[in-house]
């Protein structure tokens, strides 16, 4: 083949097959754009329930605010696309003319082209023109190849990227919902003020505690710590996990008389002060029995806790929160009992 004659050829090979990638499926895959964390926190420093809710919802409009820009930036270049392959099929027409004569005339047919002509001159003039008419045609479908080709790939890098923001404003979503949930778990805003650990130690599972969940009736049968009385096994334990857990201020747990659990060893009263009780006045004391309580809380199923009192709230397994009022208001000190 004549290299003029392929030059003739090429546009409408590369038209055909333009057409043939519109009507065909996209590419499957494009790299997603991770976002990375926008801030960073010391390893051995808690984070705080409240400013955990707080980060999540930052997050949570960042990443919604991506989503929402990427959205319009798809659909500017989905028109793009569109005007690309209106371009194309604007020159739909004139492939068809120039396939139609290379179909007519065979594979010779520019070559039978310039024979016909029947002086030198005439050879040279239908010759620039067949290269001209090449060199045109050739440049319109290597401007719309490459419109096409560059629109549908940043289709599919947004196609992607939309994507990704969808699945962090999901997963933003349920960050945010775990830590609302973790926030009502130890008695809500209001409740704790939001100064609250995230998270807690998680504890050791205690004493007594069946295959099926249930706890195993005990005796107080071993020697209080914080007095000379008696706590049960379970007790015994879950004041050791609640000292490993950092807790170690002032705490009593066997009292005498009374019809609840001091009297069996199966309660502590966790006291915010080192030494004696007094009511939390300050951040330092609050976040103190708020913490308290939500370690207990938080590892309720491995300790066998019964229930939890605090700033005048109790807190039970089967009913969460509820308002409390009794002969101690419990504003100084943390209690708990075991089952």
């Amino acid at each position: 083949m004549t290299a003029p004659l392929r030059r003739w050829l090429t546009p409408v090979v590369a038209v055909l097959a333009a057409l043939t990638v519109f009507a065909g499926p996209l590419p499957a895959h494009a790299a997603p754009t991770t976002p990375t964390p926008s801030g960073h926190e010391q390893e051995d420093e808690p984070k705080l329930l409240d400013d955990v809710i707080e980060q999540t919802n930052r997050d949570y409009v960042a990443a919604k605010s991506k989503l929402d820009k990427s959205k319009k930036r798809q659909l500017e270049l989905s028109l793009e696309v569109e005007r690309a392959k209106a371009d194309l099929e604007a020159l739909a027409p004139q492939v068809a003319q120039i396939a139609a004569q290379s179909y007519r005339t065979g594979r010779v047919g520019a070559i039978a082209m310039l024979l016909e002509s029947d002086a030198p001159d005439s050879f040279v003039r239908r010759a620039a023109a067949l290269d001209e008419m090449n060199m045109v045609n050739e440049k319109k479908l290597a401007e719309v190849n490459a419109v096409k080709a560059r629109a549908e790939q940043a289709k599919l890098a947004l196609d992607a990227e939309v994507r990704e923001q969808q699945k962090q404003t999901a997963l933003m979503a349920k960050d945010k919902r775990d830590a609302e949930k973790s926030l009502a778990l130890v008695g809500g805003q209001g409740f704790t003020g939001g100064l609250v650990d995230a998270t807690s130690p998680v504890a050791r599972i205690g004493p007594g505690r069946t295959a099926d969940g249930d706890w195993k009736p005990q005796s107080c049968s071993e020697k209080d710590p914080t007095t000379s009385g008696c706590v049960t096994p379970r007790t015994l334990h879950a004041y050791k996990e609640v000292k490993r857990a950092g807790f170690n201020r002032f705490v009593g747990c066997h009292r005498n008389g009374g019809p609840y659990e001091h009297p069996k060893g199966r309660a502590c009263d966790w006291s915010l002060q080192k030494s004696g009780f007094s009511p939390w006045h300050n951040n330092d004391t609050r976040m103190y029995g708020n913490n308290v309580a939500a370690f207990l809380i938080r590892n309720a199923d491995r300790l066998g806790i019964y229930y939890v009192i605090w700033n005048r709230q109790i807190w039970f397994p089967a009913t969460g929160w509820k308002s409390y009022s009794g002969p101690s208001n419990h504003t100084d000190h943390v209690h708990m009992s075991l089952l």
